[in-house]
């Protein structure tokens, strides 16, 4: 039994991370789709540097 739990909470801990990326993705998304700026939270949750996001350029 020792032997699953950490399995376990390995997993979980997986399945909240992805869970947090993909939540975080999708809001940087909506807000640059607004014309706003990120979160910087969600920014470092996908690992991009909020004080570089906003140096990149638009065509």
């Amino acid at each position: 039994m020792t032997m699953t739990t950490p399995n376990n909470a390995r997993k979980a801990g997986f399945l909240g991370r992805a869970i947090a990326v993909f939540g975080a993705a999708s809001a940087a998304a909506a807000a640059v789709e607004g014309g706003r700026r990120p979160r910087a939270t969600d920014l470092g949750t996908l690992g991009i540097d909020a004080a570089t996001f906003g140096k990149v350029g638009r065509r």
